[in-house]
């Protein structure tokens, strides 16, 4: 299940990261923040795409250096 929920953070805040911020600005811009459920929600949407990009950016980094790793063992082995 903890996979699960992690999948769908980084699913959410990549695929619906632009819609929830433009719903956001036309909000903004034509409506005046007084509910406070309107509010609450706005962050809770962005929150929900900052966790999911940080889980995203914390397995693309350790992707990255494995990749980097291999890379410079290879080098490494194949200097002349």
């Amino acid at each position: 299940m903890k996979h699960f929920v992690k999948y769908l953070l980084v699913w959410v805040s990549q695929n619906l990261s632009i819609p929830f911020w433009m719903v956001g600005h036309v909000h903004l811009s034509l409506n005046v923040y007084a509910d406070i459920h309107e509010i609450l929600m706005s962050c809770g949407m962005n929150i929900i795409v900052a966790i999911g990009f940080i889980i995203d950016y914390k397995k693309t980094n350790k992707t990255n250096e494995k990749t980097n790793n291999l890379f410079k063992r290879s080098i490494n082995r194949n200097d002349f």
